[in-house]
């Protein structure tokens, strides 16, 4: 009898102790204010793979929850807000075109809600070469940026010097304007939608432009 006390009271220990285990390994989400986000989220684009949580396959999906205050007429407040790394965005689009048929260089521009795509290519229709680079391009951004691309080589020095300037540079809106309109000269693919030309520019920001 005492012997089987024993070998009962050493087998409830080890189901808790497994169970606390389960229940450490499959917490999926921690909540933070009114924010459930998933454990170890890595940064948008993970350039190195790096896993979430404790699956070793990088196959995770992302999921955050936001909920709003209870208490009428209180506004959430976020101390911080997570920016669009425009050098990364920048880094994937090219590198997802030169994944493109008949794209072999590309060089890509990332502004506040402009992106400039330039590509070598030996495609004998520009058209549809020009309209895959494009989508690939939106594909990646917010969907409130415009997208111009070229396929003329020299535009690459362009768009290579204006990596180094910001919005609050002189005068930049007028010199990404006149690169605008150079690269309109290159096919642009067709339209994104009814209300949007071939570079998602919408109907009601192209009356304000006229």
């Amino acid at each position: 009898m005492r012997n089987t006390w024993l070998i009962t009271g050493i087998s409830v220990i080890s189901l808790f102790s497994g169970c606390a285990q389960m229940n450490e390994s499959t917490s999926l989400y921690e909540k933070s204010g009114t924010t459930i986000n998933v454990r170890s989220r890595n940064d948008l684009y993970n350039e190195h793979g790096v896993r979430n949580g404790m699956d070793s396959r990088l196959t995770n999906f992302g999921y955050v929850r936001h909920q709003k205050s209870p208490i009428p007429g209180d506004t959430t407040q976020y101390a911080t807000i997570p920016v669009l790394n425009r050098e990364n965005v920048a880094d994937l689009i090219s590198k997802l075109c030169t994944q493109l048929p008949n794209v072999y260089d590309v060089g890509t521009l990332v502004t506040d809600d402009t992106v400039f795509v330039v590509y070598k290519t030996d495609s004998a229709n520009r058209f549809e070469t020009a309209d895959q680079v494009k989508k690939t391009a939106i594909s990646v951004v917010p969907r409130y940026y415009h997208v111009y691309v070229s396929d003329n080589p020299r535009m690459f020095q362009d768009i290579e010097r204006f990596g180094r300037l910001d919005a609050n540079s002189q005068n930049v809106d007028q010199i990404l304007q006149q690169t605008i309109n150079d690269m309109l000269k290159s096919p642009q693919g067709r339209k994104i939608s009814s209300g949007e030309n071939e570079n998602g520019v919408q109907r009601e920001e192209m009356n304000m432009m006229q």
